[in-house]
């Protein structure tokens, strides 16, 4: 199960799990969120399941920011938590609520530096996994990222993805 760690936790209050429902609303399309697996922060930081779905989404809060994964999208985010490989699969993320800020060059940074291009990007979809490489070749692969269209974050690490504005 994913967790954050005790200080992104003191930053973010933990929802009960009827705020957490509400604060999902619109961080995807509404028929991903209702058929969805929800996941909500217990007590111990650890992630619990408190709405089990009927197809292959998961949604959750992550640092603040509600999303929403497919499979392969959650493989990837455990994946990056621990700093393992990338999977060998295309995954989905939607993060229609936008986030708030990260690192575009670097993906465990936890804070903004003035080295680390630190880039805010509004409602967005994230495609990711190590088979979409191939595709983000076309796209800016910039430290500075321009959230008025696509982009790819974390280039030249296991964890770059495509970035897609949605407006």
């Amino acid at each position: 199960m994913l967790s954050i760690t005790s200080g992104a936790r003191a930053q973010h209050a933990m929802l009960s799990d009827a705020e957490l429902m509400e604060h999902l609303k619109g961080a995807a399309p509404e028929e991903v969120v209702k058929s969805a697996t929800i996941m909500n922060m217990a007590a111990d930081g650890k992630m619990k399941t408190i709405q089990t779905g009927t197809g292959v989404w998961t949604c959750m809060e992550a640092n603040g920011v509600p999303m929403c994964a497919d499979q392969a999208g959650m493989e990837w985010a455990k994946a990056r938590k621990a700093k393992g490989p990338a999977p060998q699969k295309i995954g989905f993320i939607y993060m229609l609520k936008g986030d708030n800020g990260a690192s575009n060059t670097d993906p465990f940074a936890t804070e903004q530096k003035p080295d680390n291009y630190w880039i805010k990007t509004g409602p967005h979809v994230m495609i990711v996994g190590a088979e979409a490489k191939s595709m983000m070749q076309a796209y800016p692969r910039g430290p500075k990222g321009d959230v008025d269209k696509p982009y790819v974050m974390w280039t030249g690490t296991p964890y770059e993805h495509l970035m897609l504005q949605v407006k």
